[in-house]
């Protein structure tokens, strides 16, 4: 007698963080997902919700509403339509990863722990790493706290720099892309190495959506939260076995 299969995880996203990184971490999942029809790709419950309160206005301006309560509104959400495990595509809404986590009965992966994991994994001999992210990313300390754990410095751009990579971003969030946000992703990238970082994590799923190909040794959030879940869905990866806690 067969026995049956045992249903894959369904995914839940906490998405809108904004939409392109979004659809992009949607993307990725698929690109790396192996398939030969529709049927092998992996089911996500998606709610892409653009409207939960900024993170930069809540975290950096200090002027708007928390996110976190809307955050954990959506996680009971896709809990209650059948996600098996969430997701959330923004290195800064992690600062309310807490909130998520309360809400809920169903695991909640978390990004900086994943991120953290990966490079101590890839880059064993490192002691020094290099952000590139959103201000509230330094503001909160969120890698800070991680990587000082294992006895990793996290380095940061000088503040001229840092003050340009934010509004980069802003500029990406607004759907604007093209040379001049390739220039200051550059010179922000650049001023980071040459501050002594041997590896950049791209800490920010608007720069993600934007880096190409350049000439540094990266690790993208997107890609490593993409692979997790598709490691999760596919392999039957264990849930808790990123994490550093």
């Amino acid at each position: 007698m067969t026995t049956p299969s045992k249903p894959e995880k369904i995914v839940g996203i906490i998405g809108g963080l904004g939409p392109d990184a979004t659809v992009d971490i949607m993307q990725r999942i698929i690109r790396l997902t192996p398939a030969n029809d529709d049927i092998d790709h992996i089911r996500c419950i998606v709610d892409n919700n653009p409207k939960v309160p900024s993170r930069i206005k809540a975290l950096i301006d200090e002027t708007g509403e928390c996110p976190g309560p809307h955050m954990a509104e959506m996680g009971k959400k896709l809990e209650q339509w059948g996600a098996d495990f969430l997701i959330i595509p923004c290195n800064t809404a992690h600062y309310y990863y807490q909130n998520v986590v309360d809400a809920v009965t169903v695991p909640v992966i978390n990004l900086i722990d994943l991120v953290v994991s990966e490079f101590v994994k890839s880059y064993p001999q490192s002691r020094k790493v290099g952000i590139a992210g959103s201000t509230a990313i330094i503001k909160t300390g969120l890698y800070s706290e991680k990587f000082q754990q294992h006895g990793i410095e996290d380095i940061y751009p000088d503040d001229s720099y840092q003050e340009l990579l934010l509004r980069g971003i802003k500029m990406i969030k607004a759907g604007i892309t093209g040379p001049e946000v390739d220039t200051i992703i550059s010179d922000a990238f650049y001023n980071i190495s040459h501050k002594g970082a041997d590896v950049i994590i791209i800490a920010c799923t608007e720069l993600s959506v934007v880096c190409r190909n350049m000439p540094f040794s990266m690790i993208d959030a997107s890609e490593v939260l993409a692979q997790e879940t598709v490691a999760i869905v596919k392999a039957g990866k264990n849930m808790t076995s990123w994490s550093i806690q």
